[in-house]
């Protein structure tokens, strides 16, 4: 990007300002404040468009003056994966938003990328829908959802958001608009903007499956103490075809002597001379939870949630209402926060991996019916003992057929780092690349490999 001025003062900048005001709006243009930056790479200029004719016209902007453009939903994962190398133009969404005209009970909605997903689901909640999306960032917009490849519980039983799109709309670096789905080839090469974090296109709108609000919801919890108990637990539910729209876990960090283990209960006596189990004297201060939705039906879902406890050993609660770590993350601002991604019959190997490598018990939150978690470590943690856990890790997912991934870390860190390990998907993600931003102005080094 030589041709781009490195600073706002150098000339050319207010030219710049001027062209990016005339296409937004006097209010939607402005020079890059101290908040306006990109997993720590600082913005110059920040342009709000209202229409994707005027997101294209900023984008061609852009390509005449060789600026960098990355595009920023409500910035709840704004700090998610690899700083982008530059910065120019921060492309908000926030006025590409509304819901599309759809008879009451169709099954799409056509949403534009600035949405925020809760007053998606307000909206469509007046006439008994739903999507089946609950992506943990709270006032997360339908695009950054899709852009960074977010998930919640839902993902058990309906898939990832990108799994449910049935059309897209997007543009390309040089300000193309590109439809996709809907009986408009290009879907395939669409869905690889899921997870780009916007090196690929910005997206405009998203067609996505619309289902009914289920009539009962119930949360079955059960305490756990183990991986290994988990493990065990998950694939009995899994083996009971009960249906189940989610199966999360909560493992917290904190840590204590095991509790003495009860004469009368020789499950948790064959799981403590479980090989596994060598060499761990130390386990979580208060009990785990795994956590089952069930959906459907008043008398199905109660019928099922009875059936879900007597095979739980009568150990488990059913409530109305979600623990209050459900679709939450197990990290904060500042930590190493990690995603997780092993097949389910090997998640407990997983955790006890992090574990050792980390020296004491890991929080760890997510997905342990499908073996998608996300685990949290010290932001104080030096980069060099985060890099020796990392491999440790990778490692043993390795054999696995399973990947650890960085999603955000303090600046040290992240320089520090291989974010993303083993990538079996980076040609088909570097072919995209070429294809779409051949000269690497979306969010270049956004994708794994700096494309």
């Amino acid at each position: 990007m030589a041709a781009a001025a490195s600073s706002t003062d150098r000339p050319g900048a207010l030219d710049i300002t001027q062209r990016l005001t005339e296409i937004c709006g006097p209010p939607f243009a402005r020079f890059a404040g101290p908040a306006d930056e990109v997993a720590g790479r600082a913005a110059r200029w920040v342009a709000v468009p209202g229409s994707p004719h005027a997101a294209a016209e900023v984008l061609r902007l852009a390509a005449r003056h060789d600026l960098t453009v990355v595009p920023r939903g409500a910035g709840t994962k704004i700090d998610w994966g690899a700083a982008p190398e530059q910065v120019d133009i921060l492309l908000d969404t926030g006025r590409l938003a509304g819901i599309g005209h759809q008879p009451v009970g169709a099954p799409v909605a056509e949403v534009g990328a600035g949405t925020p997903l809760r007053a998606v689901q307000a909206t469509l909640e007046r006439t008994g829908q739903r999507l089946a999306v609950d992506a943990p960032s709270p006032g997360a917009t339908v695009g950054g959802v899709l852009a960074a490849g977010e998930a919640g519980p839902l993902r058990h039983r309906h898939g990832a958001p990108c799994d449910q799109l049935v059309g897209l709309r997007y543009l390309t670096a040089e300000g193309e608009l590109v439809s996709a789905g809907g009986g408009v080839p290009g879907l395939d090469l669409a869905r690889l903007l899921c997870g780009s974090q916007g090196a690929l296109g910005v997206l405009v709108s998203a067609t996505l499956r619309v289902q009914p609000v289920p009539a009962s919801r119930l949360w079955v919890s059960r305490p756990v103490w183990t991986p290994l108990e988990v493990h065990d637990l998950v694939r009995a539910i899994l083996a009971a075809r009960l249906d189940p729209a989610a199966i999360e876990l909560d493992l917290p960090g904190d840590a204590r002597p095991r509790p003495r283990i009860r004469p009368d209960d020789p499950a948790a006596a064959a799981r403590a001379r479980h090989p596994s189990m060598a060499g761990r004297a130390r386990v979580p201060s208060r009990a785990g939870s795994l956590v089952v939705l069930l959906e459907g039906g008043p008398a199905d879902a109660v019928e099922r949630a009875e059936r879900l406890v007597a095979l739980l050993d009568g150990e488990a609660t059913v409530t109305h209402s979600p623990p209050p770590w459900w679709r939450r993350y197990p990290f904060a601002p500042g930590d190493t926060a990690l995603r997780i991604e092993v097949p389910i019959t090997d998640l407990h190997a997983a955790v006890y991996a992090l574990r050792d490598a980390a020296g004491a018990p890991v929080p760890v939150r997510g997905s342990a019916g499908l073996g998608v978690v996300h685990a949290a470590l010290p932001g104080s943690l030096p980069a060099d003992r985060v890099a020796s856990i990392l491999a440790a890790v990778r490692g043993v997912l390795l054999a696995r057929k399973g990947r650890c991934v960085v999603l955000s870390a303090p600046p040290t860190v992240r320089r520090a780092v291989d974010l993303w390990g083993e990538l079996t998907g980076l040609p088909r993600l570097r072919a995209a690349k070429a294809h779409l931003d051949p000269h690497h102005r979306l969010a270049p080094g956004r994708l794994p490999g700096g494309g």
